[in-house]
């Protein structure tokens, strides 16, 4: 079984799936795995190369500065740019989610629904919190202001979008709260896992 973890900047989801790992689920975190991809997968390497230039990488490191420069308010770059990602790593959380050997796994992503991820998964969960308890962690843990968490926020799937399209939603105020929404679903997948 294949569960999706999803939410936005400052949201937990990060939390909630280390809360996960920690009861022995193999967690694949596609913005990390999307950066290795891209400094590793020769094949990827050459359609951004290919579509953004040779500078996109320099002595073959990702040239993460020139690519941020190259998408940054351009929405046709970006999504070109997730267009040569996003299929790469689908091939690659199918393979790492083959060699796993638990009850289930779960591939967090912040973009799931978006990069059209959900059909890779059985069930979505959302990990959703209040606005402004999300700007207070995103600021601490980045070190960013305010405005630019806030312009994040805006650019990502609404809350209540998330709420309606996920099939779980854990809401993210107290850490003793995420224990027990964990324990529950954990539990659940687990059962489910052994009645297929």
């Amino acid at each position: 079984m294949k569960v999706g973890i999803t939410g936005g900047i400052g949201s937990g989801k990060s939390t909630v799936c280390r809360l996960f790992a920690q009861r022995g689920v193999a967690v694949y975190d596609s913005d990390r795995e999307a950066k290795r991809l891209m400094a590793e997968d020769a094949v990827l390497q050459q359609a951004i190369m290919m579509r953004f230039g040779v500078a996109a990488y320099t002595e073959g490191e990702l040239n993460r500065q020139y690519l941020a420069e190259q998408v940054f308010g351009n929405p046709q770059a970006l999504a070109d740019l997730n267009g040569l990602v996003h299929p790469a790593v689908v091939r690659d959380f199918a393979r790492w989610a083959e060699a796993q050997s638990g009850d289930y796994v779960i591939l967090e992503s912040a973009i799931l629904f978006d990069a059209g991820l959900e059909g890779m998964v059985d069930y979505v969960v959302a990990v959703l919190a209040p606005e402004e308890l999300r700007v207070e962690r995103a600021c601490r843990r980045d070190g960013t202001s305010e405005e630019a968490v806030r312009r994040r926020i805006a650019a990502q799937m609404s809350d209540d979008e998330l709420r309606k399209r996920a099939d779980y939603t854990i809401v993210n105020i107290l850490e003793s709260d995420l224990e027990l929404a964990v324990n529950l679903l954990d539990q659940k997948f687990r059962h489910e896992t052994l009645q297929s």
